[in-house]
C-alpha cells in the first residue's frame, strides 16, 4: 500500500507509545472538504489517514507523531487517546449529512491499510476500537453501518456472536445486583462507566455506544440478553 501524501500541520509528539487504532467517519458533505479541513491549521483537527469512498489512502500524519482526532476521550483509564492511537478517517457523510453504507472497496482499503499499521506495531484486536467507544454520548461514529465483523473475519479486531442471555432487559431506572455487573462488565472492556448499581442515563448512552459497536441491530441503551452476552464474551479477550 502507498498512501497518497496529503500532509497536515496538525500534530505534535506523543507522550506514549502507540497501540490502539481508532476509526472515524468524517461527517462531512465530501471528502474533499474533510481533507481540506484536516490540513487547515485553523481547524486544529487531523488523523494519520483517510480512506476516501473509492478506497484512495491519504497520509496526513506521520505514525510517530500525535495527530488531533480524538477529543476528550477515554478508554481503560487513559484519556490522552490521541497520544496513544492512530486516527483513520473514513470518507462518510455521517449521521448529519445523510449516513450511508460504507463501499465494499473503501472497507478492502482499510482493512488493507490496518494490516499494514499493524506490521510495524503491536496493536490488540481488542484495541481496534470507534471513536463512539472512546467518547459515548459526544461522538457517534463510525456508527450502526460500520461493518465491525467483516473487519473481524479479516483479522482485524474482535467480533462475537455468543447465545443470548436469559433474564429481561435491564433499563433506565433500574437497580441492584445485575446493573452493577453490567457496569462492572463495561468498566472491564474499557468503557468510562464506574459501577454504581444504578442504570442511570450515563448507563444507557454507554450501552448504546456498545450496541453501535457489537450489537448493531439494537441501538436503544437497553441491555438485552444479547447485548449481555456479547459483552460477557468479549471479556474473554481483555488483558488484566
Amino acid at each position: 500500500m502507498t498512501p497518497i501524501p496529503a500532509p497536515s500541520p496538525n500534530f505534535n509528539a506523543r507522550l506514549a507509545l502507540p497501540d490502539m487504532i481508532l476509526l472515524h467517519y468524517t461527517g462531512m458533505p465530501s471528502a474533499e472538504a474533510a481533507l481540506a479541513r484536516m490540513r487547515d491549521p485553523a481547524s486544529e483537527v487531523s488523523a494519520h489517514y483517510m480512506v476516501d469512498e473509492t478506497g484512495r489512502v491519504f497520509a496526513l500524519v506521520p505514525e510517530d507523531d500525535r495527530a488531533w482526532h480524538a477529543g476528550k476521550a477515554f478508554w481503560r483509564g487513559a484519556t490522552d487517546i490521541n497520544s496513544l492511537s492512530f486516527g483513520i478517517e473514513l470518507a462518510n457523510p455521517g449521521h448529519e449529512f445523510g449516513y450511508a453504507p460504507y463501499p465494499d472497496v473503501q472497507i478492502a482499503a482499510l482493512i488493507e491499510l490496518i494490516a499494514d499499521i499493524r506490521s510495524r506495531w503491536t496493536v490488540p484486536d481488542r484495541r481496534i476500537l470507534g471513536h463512539s467507544d472512546v467518547a459515548p454520548g459526544r461522538k457517534q461514529d463510525p456508527g450502526e453501518l460500520f461493518p465491525w465483523k467483516r473487519l473481524a473475519a479479516a483479522g482485524q479486531g474482535l467480533w462475537v456472536e455468543p447465545r443470548p442471555a436469559p433474564g429481561g432487559a435491564l433499563r433506565q431506572g433500574e437497580a441492584g445486583t445485575g446493573v452493577f455487573a453490567l457496569q462492572a462488565g463495561l468498566t472491564r472492556l474499557g468503557y468510562d462507566v464506574p459501577p454504581s448499581g444504578q442504570y442511570d442515563a450515563w448507563t444507557t448512552t454507554v450501552v448504546g455506544a456498545f450496541q453501535s459497536h457489537w450489537r448493531q441491530s439494537l441501538l436503544d441503551g437497553e441491555a438485552d440478553g444479547e447485548t449481555r452476552a456479547r459483552l460477557m464474551a468479549l471479556l474473554r479477550f481483555t488483558a488484566p
